[in-house]
């Protein structure tokens, strides 16, 4: 796969944040830029993550739109985990039918938490 940067306030707590999400460990550091992604490191089929510190982050609507998908729970235990972890719900204008959950990470980046458990 590739690298994806996110420009963000505190790349310390963004990187805290996603990894605890996404199962991914600290790959790299330089400077103020932190690199996580999987334990097995780049190459492998899931992108690795450069959090770049800036004071003007573009927040809301990424470019490159996440989905996270829990393995080894249902939707309402992985939405606890999540708020617990730091994201918060956000209203996107759903009706509240849908499967999918909008939330934002602590910097208020959208993702959505998807229903259906992927084996």
């Amino acid at each position: 796969m590739s690298e994806l940067v996110l420009d963000c306030r505190d790349p310390e707590r963004l990187a805290e944040f996603w990894c605890e999400v996404l199962g991914f460990v600290e790959l790299d550091r330089e400077g103020d830029d932190i690199e996580i992604g999987p334990p097995e490191g780049f190459g492998g089929l899931q992108p690795t993550l450069i959090l770049s510190r800036s004071d003007d982050p573009k927040n809301g609507k990424l470019r490159l739109h996440f989905d996270v998908n829990a393995t080894d729970r249902d939707q309402d235990a992985e939405l606890e985990r999540l708020l617990a972890a730091g994201a918060r719900p956000v209203d996107v204008g759903q009706t509240g039918e849908e499967s999918w959950v909008p939330l934002a990470d602590p910097e208020g980046n959208e993702f959505c938490l998807l229903r259906a458990r992927l084996a």
